[in-house]
């Protein structure tokens, strides 16, 4: 592992367990995050991006069929942590999570101050008022007034209320904050408010992202890596300028094809098909019932190839 990785996966998949058969929601997922890095994950809605970083934080529930793999943070393999010793030492307290729709995660009848102030309390071992006064102080990193401490979750805009759940993941100074779709109710002026607070958390505290968006115009004012994830796999990693100047993966072609242009004539093309269902997963490349090179090898599980630097999981560049 290079000096300056933070986060590296290794074949880590998370399978449910369902009346009709197992879903296979993460399945075999590799890639590696440096620090002060951010990491876009991009892909339609059903393709595992959730359950990834439940995975990785270790938010499972009860109708886990399998979970293996490796998950080296900081050089140390947290899979080999026991539950507890994971919840004390490592979630949200060197990497957190902003959860997707902040209002479904604050608690409406607790003043959002004394919410942010509680993973301080808990894992770092303060009283009260002197968590308080990190939260305040986190509060002003991410532009949330100081009388909004005292407000209930209800009282605050939805831009707000996503400030306050930044606030909360940042309250204990982790090195890994992963975002789960921060901004998919917001208007865009809100969206393009809340992205200027992360890239000046990043720039500022050095603290690297996982972003989890399907929103790839949005995302693309964060990212400087980009993970292309499809039916529970990556099929693509690369550099985020090179990746939506010219992205190799035939997926990865198709999403970029669908972003509108300003300043282009063409209209935006879709993806025909649908996504295969992650119960029954079709043999070889998961993507080639929708895909317009497919040829003979598609049938066969396709191989992790580098090129250039990037990873593509496809025949085209065997």
């Amino acid at each position: 592992m290079a000096k300056d990785t933070l986060l590296r996966i290794e074949n880590l998949v998370l399978h449910f367990r369902t009346e009709k058969g197992p879903v296979q929601a993460v399945d075999g997922v590799d890639f590696e995050l440096a620090r002060n890095r951010a990491v876009v994950v991009l892909g339609e809605s059903g393709c595992g991006k959730t359950s990834l970083a439940k995975a990785i934080l270790r938010l499972l529930p009860r109708n886990v069929g399998e979970y293996s793999g490796s998950i080296y943070f900081e050089g140390n393999d947290v899979m080999k942590l026991g539950d507890e010793e994971f919840r004390q030492n490592v979630r949200w307290v060197t990497m957190s999570l902003v959860p997707q729709a902040a209002m479904n995660a604050l608690n409406p009848v607790i003043r959002v101050g004394d919410q942010v102030a509680e993973p301080a309390q808990i894992h770092l071992g303060l009283n009260k008022e002197e968590a308080l006064k990190l939260a305040l102080k986190m509060f002003q990193y991410v532009g949330v007034p100081e009388d909004f401490l005292t407000r209930y979750p209800f009282e605050l805009s939805g831009g707000m209320r996503q400030r306050v759940a930044i606030a909360m993941a940042l309250v204990t100074s982790p090195n890994l904050i992963i975002l789960d779709e921060p901004t998919s109710a917001l208007d865009v002026l809100t969206q393009a408010n809340i992205f200027n607070v992360l890239k000046r958390l990043k720039n500022e505290l050095g603290v690297s992202f996982i972003l989890i968006t399907h929103d790839i115009a949005t995302s693309s004012e964060l990212a400087d890596d980009v993970a292309v994830m499809y039916a529970g796999q990556i099929v693509e990693v690369g550099d985020a300028a090179r990746f939506f100047k010219d992205p190799l993966h035939p997926y990865a072609k198709k999403l970029m094809a669908s972003v509108p242009r300003l300043k282009q004539i063409k209209e935006p093309e879709f993806i025909t098909g649908q996504p295969p269902s992650l119960i029954n997963l079709p043999s070889g490349c998961r993507f080639a019932d929708r895909c317009a090179f497919r040829f003979e090898k598609c049938d066969q599980d396709p191989p992790v190839i580098k090129k250039e630097g990037r990873i593509v999981r496809c025949w085209l560049y065997a």
